[in-house]
């Protein structure tokens, strides 16, 4: 992730601040206290309350980390109130032409991703395969067995 760009919508970056609010304001200094009472049990060799909290630290400062690094290079994408063609920040309408199945998603940063709330990347290859196209393109998703989506409708969020 170093010095790569990550797209991200406004609403994600509104996301991952409150998560970065949250880790600093509450669990930093919560994790801190457990690190104190666990000490003052004395031995640590032998202390699992220690090792909890030593271990729950780290998750804690790699987050951190995380976070930090993706706002160093962010780049917030404009999500364009152009309906007529697909980019990131559309909720799309596909219709799965081997079994003519209907489903929506939103276009999203790789970072925002979450297929199974919805949300797939713009990298990813039903996301290659309809950004850029309009109401009505079938496009061809291309992985181990390719299949056709036909576009049924674009909105803006």
């Amino acid at each position: 992730m170093a010095n790569e760009i990550i797209e991200l919508t406004k609403e994600g970056k509104a996301k991952l601040e409150a998560e970065y609010r949250h880790l600093v304001d509450v669990e930093r200094p919560q994790v801190l206290e457990d690190l104190n009472a666990a000490r003052a049990q004395g031995d640590l060799s032998e202390n699992a309350d220690f090792d909890a909290a030593r271990n729950k630290q780290a998750e804690i400062e790699g987050r951190i980390k995380q976070l930090e690094n993706i706002f160093a290079n962010a780049k917030i994408i404009d999500e364009k109130k152009n309906s007529k063609v697909v980019s990131i920040g559309s909720k799309v309408e596909l219709k799965d032409l081997s079994d003519n199945s209907v489903v929506s998603y939103t276009i999203v940063g790789t970072i925002e991703a979450n297929p199974v709330k919805g949300l797939i990347s713009n990298i990813s290859p039903l996301g290659k395969a309809i950004v850029g196209k309009h109401v009505g393109d079938v496009c061809v998703v291309k992985v181990s067995t390719e299949y056709k989506v036909e576009i049924l409708k674009i909105e803006t969020r």
